[in-house]
């Protein structure tokens, strides 16, 4: 069931480009060709999970796929597969679009978990809800294979009391208060604070989770040397690869980082084709 919504989401990023038609690759239905996927910069391969049983859907003859999780260098072969041109030429895009995308996500998200664990072992590095709509599931099967955690999927994974919440309930132990009097015991209960002062508050409040919003790593360690131990602590807000070793420095449980889906950079890919006899 779950390869039949994957693919239902992935026919409807094709219809996207296609419908009503492919008005120049008309030219060459019935013309039999081979397709590569060719990787134009290095980087770690994420995606070919759902392309390649969504390529067979389509009546394409998938001949080779590098596993996801694998890192290639410049001129490797990603992706091949064989069928008719007009159908090669009409998943082109929307193939390379998501591959080259997840595969930058991955990547991104391998340097920051390498780096962050060069001073921190244990840390886990996680994302976040900024992904691109629609892709939200693609992009945090990325997360994963670039080693990260993809935190939450939405808003029914677990409680994540932020500043507006606790504007509208009266303070951080009011809004802790108020969710659990109606959430199941099994969802985990984490609150968003900016200083010392209010994390202490949601410790005391019995939440499970802090997160540390835009605090710097001087005032993360601060909190960090309070509760560390007591309490599940995250850092986030505008963390990067050119400072997650100092927020890692502190000891925090968890970094999470917009960054690794909302500013990484696409890994550069081509479709070349040759005809076949």
């Amino acid at each position: 069931m779950l390869e039949k919504l994957i693919s239902r989401r992935l026919l409807e990023l094709l219809e996207e480009d296609v419908l009503p038609e492919d008005i120049t690759s008309k030219a060459v239905k019935g013309v039999k060709c081979r397709a590569y996927v060719v990787a134009k910069e290095e980087g770690l391969l994420a995606g070919n999970k759902f392309l390649v049983p969504f390529l067979e859907d389509m009546r394409l003859k998938v001949i080779e796929a590098k596993p996801d999780g694998n890192y290639f260098k410049k001129g490797d072969k990603l992706l091949i597969f064989e069928g008719d041109g007009e159908d090669v030429l009409m998943v082109e895009r929307t193939l390379l679009n998501l591959l080259s995308r997840l595969s930058g996500i991955a990547t991104a998200t391998s340097l920051m978990v390498k780096l962050a664990r060069t001073v921190n072992s244990n840390v886990v590095v996680a994302g976040t809800r900024k992904t691109t709509p629609g892709l939200r599931l693609f992009e945090k099967y990325a997360i994963e294979v670039g080693g990260g955690d993809p935190h939450r999927y939405n808003l029914s994974d677990m409680v994540l009391i932020k500043d507006n919440h606790i504007t509208l309930l009266g303070g951080i132990r009011n809004a802790v208060e108020s969710v659990r009097k109606y959430v199941s015991f099994s969802k985990k209960i984490e609150v968003e604070v900016t200083s010392l002062k209010e994390a202490v508050e949601a410790y005391e409040a019995k939440a499970d989770i802090i997160l540390l919003d835009n605090m710097t790593p001087d005032e993360v360690g601060e909190v960090v040397s309070h509760l560390k131990g007591k309490i599940l602590i995250e850092a986030s807000g505008r963390i990067t690869p050119d400072n997650v070793v100092e927020y890692a420095k502190t000891g925090v449980d968890i970094i999470s980082s917009g960054y690794i889906t909302h500013s990484v950079k696409a890994i550069d890919m081509s479709l070349d084709v040759e005809k076949l006899d």
